[in-house]
């Protein structure tokens, strides 16, 4: 287990892994590292801003992201060279990187607190949320599909803010416009292909991710009935 942690300056904000169509989404580029087999991000609940109507999702002030490292040689050390890619924005936007070189020996058995913290920071499973049933129905539209998702679970509080995430990058998803009654919330998004052409979803592959007032919920997948 390892981590990379933000600290902006005031009045600065930096973007979650879907942030909204005024956003810039964050890179990792692990190609340079040595004895790492997998990363597995865990990021922490984002926050949704609202900027003269435009809706992003991101993080102000600190955010430490956690992050599961798998060697490819279990009693070798990991050599983690990367360069991260992400957006910085105040009243303007700017990209920026960070270049990270270090050596990760045999994993600490102690967590650090920033860590621990983190991770209890991130959104509930599907288990956790009580989540019934996730359906997704798809219809072709113009310019590409729409998906519509509708999801069993009790209020996660306050305005409800979806985003439907595919495992596709060529595919744009537009900002969802959601229905809440009683335990069903129902989320419907655009899909449109960058290059305009046809293409076909696993709904498996299907990303749900719901941010309440009380708290967020990770929906890995969904059916089709």
């Amino acid at each position: 287990m390892s981590a990379v942690q933000l600290t902006l300056e005031p009045g600065w904000k930096t973007y979650w892994r879907a942030p909204g169509s005024s956003g810039i989404p964050p890179h990792f580029d692990w190609s340079q590292a040595e004895n790492l087999a997998q990363v597995s991000i865990k990021w922490p609940t984002p926050k949704v801003f609202f900027d003269d109507g435009v809706q992003s999702i991101g993080y102000k002030n600190k955010v430490v992201i956690p992050m599961y490292l798998t060697p490819s040689k279990i009693d070798k050390p990991i050599r983690l060279r990367a360069t991260m890619s992400l957006g910085l924005c105040s009243e303007v936007c700017i990209p920026y990187e960070i270049k990270i070189d270090t050596l990760l020996n045999a994993p600490d058995t102690k967590p650090t607190p920033a860590i621990v913290a983190a991770l209890a920071d991130g959104p509930y499973t599907r288990e956790e949320a009580g989540v019934q049933t996730a359906i997704c129905k798809l219809r072709p539209t113009e310019n590409g599909m729409e998906i519509n998702a509708t999801i069993k679970l009790p209020h996660t509080g306050g305005r409800e803010i979806v985003i439907i995430e595919t495992n596709t990058k060529e595919l744009w998803v537009s900002e969802a416009h959601t229905n809440r009654k009683d335990d069903t919330l129902t989320a419907v998004s655009e899909m449109i292909h960058v290059n305009k052409g046809s293409f076909a979803i696993d709904r498996s592959s299907v990303r749900i991710t719901i941010i309440g007032k009380n708290y967020a919920v990770d929906i890995q997948g969904c059916v089709a009935s």
